[in-house]
């Protein structure tokens, strides 16, 4: 995709937030139903995943990690941001290949040791591209990837997250 067929895409799209800045805000949402053998089942969208326990903390391997789905969901999106970034600056990728991992001490999730963290104590983020672009347009590239990508920024940035229930 060129720059010019990107922006033909989202001109009208930018141009209606523009005129109506609360059309911009949508929220988007993700369920689960808890299963059988300490798991919970989530509708992607286009199929249900079935998430569980980690190896590391008594599963069987046979179950998404959820840990691993955060770490497919900041690939996923820095990779479509990547893209789509690419094609309106008009730097050529002929591949790219978007790495997330992140480091867990599983003593924090298991209440083994209260001075281990609970959650990713650092995650990071690695593009292997193919390109002629140069160092300046890969440089510009990857700040506006950063910039753009929805999950980056969400996990980058302390945020409320506000918890309720029914019964």
């Amino acid at each position: 995709m060129k720059s010019e067929d990107i922006r033909s895409i989202q001109a009208p799209i930018k141009q209606k937030y523009r005129d109506n800045p609360e059309s911009a805000v949508i929220t988007l949402k993700a369920s689960g139903t808890i299963g059988e053998n300490l798991s919970c089942k989530v509708n992607t969208g286009k199929a249900i995943a079935e998430a569980g326990l980690h190896p590391a903390t008594g599963g069987n391997g046979t179950q998404l990690c959820s840990g691993d789905m955060l770490l497919e969901a900041l690939a996923a999106c820095a990779g479509v941001t990547l893209n789509t970034v690419a094609a309106a600056i008009d730097v050529d990728l002929k591949d790219a290949e978007v790495v997330a991992e992140g480091d867990l001490d599983f003593r924090g999730t298991l209440g083994v040791s209260k001075e281990a963290p609970v959650g990713f104590k650092e995650i990071r983020l690695h593009y292997n591209l193919t390109t002629d672009a140069s160092d300046e347009e890969i440089t510009t590239l990857l700040k506006l990837t950063e910039r753009y990508c929805v999950v980056f920024q969400t996990l980058n940035q302390a945020n409320q997250i506000q918890v309720s229930h029914s019964v």
